[in-house]
């Protein structure tokens, strides 16, 4: 028993569906909002300041999908404690006491923009602790957390891979509305990331486009979101691994500051449905290795 068991009590959730329709794995890793007391009081802001980094209501607007066939991954702990759509070991040297692991990666974009494993602040931008943090803290939640995480996602792309010979991870995330920069033009509703085609065929990305417009959607393709850690460490095509990463603009399903769900949450919930149905559609065979190797 570790300090963090009791208190997540589970961490995170996989709903496997008792007979799998397709080989497409829905995962929200930032939609948790279960927060230590610990982490509150060693906190400088609030915690409804905290809750600004949470993808809101993400796990409930997938979580149906489990009762159509498709197993679904959901995160308890608030990214904002620790974040598995990071490296496990993307650590700032100023937040800490004590020395670092030689291995820990000090000098990564996230880290420079304090977004790491253990950020050092929220989405827009506000310091999260009043004090340094012990290094064992944050190897700690590593270790306790990300890791079990990690191993047990692994684990749940590996069974859909050795059984069906190909596996679509769907990584879905919410953005707020409006970007920290003014100079930033305004969102569009969904923001489809493949790492510039990088993690998944083309054709899957063109499909969930194709559907979601189809929808009443506006799209938009890598930017500011291409996809993270997890859409990048799981996505490779010429083995049948297919990751894509989808950003859903808050706006469209809920009230950002009352931080309320919206009057069009169940017709998302609904687009996701028929965004899944779609994705089942996918002739599997043309997504395994031999195919992807050779486009």
């Amino acid at each position: 028993m570790t300090q963090f068991d009791g208190e997540f009590s589970p961490p995170f959730e996989i709903v496997e569906p008792a007979s799998w329709r397709a080989p497409i794995i829905f995962n929200s890793p930032h939609s948790g909002s279960v927060y230590p007391e610990e982490f509150i009081n060693a906190s400088r802001i609030d915690l409804a300041s905290l809750r600004r980094s949470e993808d809101s209501f993400m796990d409930e607007l997938i979580g149906h999908l489990s009762e159509r066939g498709f197993p679904v991954v959901t995160v308890n702990f608030p990214r904002s404690y620790v974040d598995v759509n990071r490296e496990p070991y993307e650590l700032d040297p100023r937040m800490f006491t004590g020395r670092l692991p030689s291995f820990a990666n000090t000098r990564s974009m996230r880290v420079a923009g304090g977004l790491g494993t253990i950020p050092r602040v929220v989405g827009d931008g506000q310091e999260i602790y009043r004090e340094r943090l012990a290094v064992d803290d944050a190897l700690g939640r590593i270790e306790t957390l990300y890791k079990p995480y990690h191993r047990a996602l692994r684990r749940l792309i590996n069974k859909a891979h050795q059984t069906f010979g190909t596996v679509i991870v769907v990584d879905c995330h919410s953005m707020p509305s409006v970007g920290v920069s003014r100079d930033e033009p305004r969102r569009p509703d969904v923001v489809i990331g493949d790492r510039y085609g990088t993690s998944c065929a083309a054709t899957l990305p063109e499909l969930v486009e194709d559907t979601l417009a189809g929808l009443g959607y506006s799209i938009g393709r890598n930017k500011p979101y291409a996809g993270g850690f997890i859409t990048e460490h799981y996505g490779n095509p010429a083995s049948g691994l297919h990751t894509v990463q989808l950003e859903l603009n808050r706006a469209v399903y809920m009230d950002e500051r009352r931080r309320e769900r919206g009057p069009r949450f169940a017709q998302v919930a609904a687009d996701f449905v028929t965004l899944a149905d779609r994705l089942a559609e996918v002739p599997f065979g043309e997504l395994g290795p031999f195919q992807a190797a050779a486009e």
